[in-house]
C-alpha cells in the first residue's frame, strides 16, 4: 500500500530544470507505473486477511486481465476513429478528447466488471503511446483536473486524520512510518541501482524523494472499507506514513532540489566574505 511514490509532495525537484532530466524523468516513471504494479498484491493480501478460503484468483486475474484490455483497447479504437475525418474533433474541443476517452474507459468499466484502476492507469498509457496529438491538447487540461481530483482525495483523508488516530497507534506505528521511510525506502533504491551509473548524490535524491501520496490514500481507503478484522489499525498506520511523509518530503524537495543548482555550489557567504577581503586590501 505505500510502495506508490506522489511526486506532487516533490515538486521542487521534479519541476527544477537544473536537476538533470533523468532523475526527474524516473521519479515520474516511478510514481505512474507503482500505482498500477501494487494494486493487484493490494487486492490479494486483502482477500488473505480476509480469511477467504478461496481467493477465487481466477476471477481475480480476469478482473485485473480485463481492465487492462479496457484500457488499451478503448483508447486506440477512439484514436484511430479520431483520425478519420468523419470523426474528427474541432480544435476548440481537442482538449476534451481524452477526457471523453477516460469517461468511455469508465463506462465499459462499470459495465464488464473490469478493475477501473488498471483501465485508467493502462489508458493514460496507450494515449500518450498513440496519440500524442490528443496528449499534446490534453496535457495542460488533464493536469488541472488530475490535480483538482488528488487535492479532492486528499481533503477526504485528511478529514478522517484526528489527533486521537495520530495518537491510536502508539510510538510503534509512528516509528514503522519513519523507518518506511529512512530505512526501507534507501535500501531498496541502492539495491536497484547498483552499476546503474547514476551519481551519488542523484541516488541519495531518489533514495529520499518516495512521497506516499494519492495512490496510497486510494488503498487506505479501500482497505478502510473492506471490513477486515485490522482495516482500522491497517488504515491509522498508513494515515500515520502518509501523513510524516507529506511534512518531511514537501519540505525539503527545494532544500534538495538546490543540490543540484551550479550556483548555489559556493556558499552566498562565501562570495560576500571574500569581497569585504578583498575591499578591506
Amino acid at each position: 500500500m505505500l510502495a506508490p511514490t506522489d511526486p506532487v509532495f516533490a515538486a521542487a525537484l521534479v519541476g527544477n530544470e537544473k536537476v538533470p532530466p533523468r532523475l526527474r524523468q524516473l521519479l515520474n516513471v516511478e510514481s505512474s507505473v507503482n500505482d498500477g504494479l501494487a494494486l493487484p498484491f493490494v487486492i490479494l493480501f486483502l482477500a488473505i486477511a480476509a480469511g477467504s478460503a478461496d481467493l477465487h484468483l481466477g476471477e481475480l486475474g480476469m478482473e485485473l486481465g480485463l481492465g487492462v484490455v479496457i484500457g488499451v483497447a478503448v483508447p486506440w479504437a477512439a484514436i484511430k476513429l479520431e483520425q478519420m475525418r468523419w470523426f474528427a474533433a474541432s480544435t476548440v474541443y481537442e482538449p476534451l478528447n481524452a477526457l471523453a476517452i477516460g469517461l468511455l474507459v469508465l463506462a465499459v468499466g462499470k459495465a464488464t466488471h473490469g478493475n477501473l484502476f488498471l483501465a485508467a492507469f493502462s489508458a493514460g498509457i496507450t494515449v500518450a503511446t498513440f496519440g500524442p496529438r490528443q496528449r499534446a491538447s490534453f496535457e495542460h487540461f488533464g493536469e488541472l483536473i488530475a490535480e483538482v481530483f488528488k487535492l479532492a482525495a486528499l481533503l477526504v483523508f485528511g478529514a478522517l486524520i484526528t489527533p486521537s488516530l495520530l495518537g491510536s497507534v502508539g510510538w510503534t506505528g509512528w516509528l514503522f512510518a519513519v523507518l518506511v521511510l529512512v530505512l526501507a525506502r534507501p535500501a531498496a533504491i541502492w539495491l536497484s541501482f547498483l552499476r546503474s551509473g547514476l551519481s551519488v548524490r542523484e541516488q541519495a535524491a531518489v533514495a529520499w524523494f518516495g512521497p506516499k501520496g494519492f495512490a496510497s490514500v486510494v488503498y487506505g481507503l479501500l482497505v478502510l472499507a473492506s471490513g477486515i478484522a485490522a482495516g482500522q489499525q491497517v488504515f491509522q498506520i498508513v494515515a500515520v506514513t502518509i501523513v510524516v511523509s507529506i511534512l518531511l518530503h514537501s519540505s525539503t524537495d527545494i532544500v534538495v532540489a538546490r543540490w543540484f543548482d551550479d550556483e548555489r555550489e559556493v556558499p552566498a557567504w562565501y562570495g560576500s566574505l571574500t569581497r569585504k577581503k578583498r575591499g578591506r586590501e
